[in-house]
């Protein structure tokens, strides 16, 4: 395999991981285990409420900011980073 085709996989295969993330706490906490997180309450709101609300988009800025971060060591460990 090229040096090419292994950073490729390398991206795709961290790309499917945070949408994996990404998915399982916007749909999952959101919807699927709403009313098991209910159960649970942070500053007097429901935890299946605030994950739908805001835990989905707290949860998305992080993948943001990880997602640039292991770019950036993928960058270098393939040495095609930029200047």
């Amino acid at each position: 395999m090229t040096n090419a085709q292994q950073y490729w996989q390398a991206n795709i295969r961290l790309v499917i991981g945070c949408l994996i993330v990404w998915f399982i706490v916007s749909y999952g906490c959101g919807i699927l285990f709403v009313h098991q997180l209910n159960a649970v309450r942070i500053g007097g709101y429901q935890l299946g409420f605030w994950f739908a609300q805001q835990g989905s988009i707290y949860t998305f800025v992080v993948l943001i900011f990880f997602y640039a971060g292991r770019m950036n060591q993928l960058d270098r460990k393939f040495n095609v980073e930029e200047d």
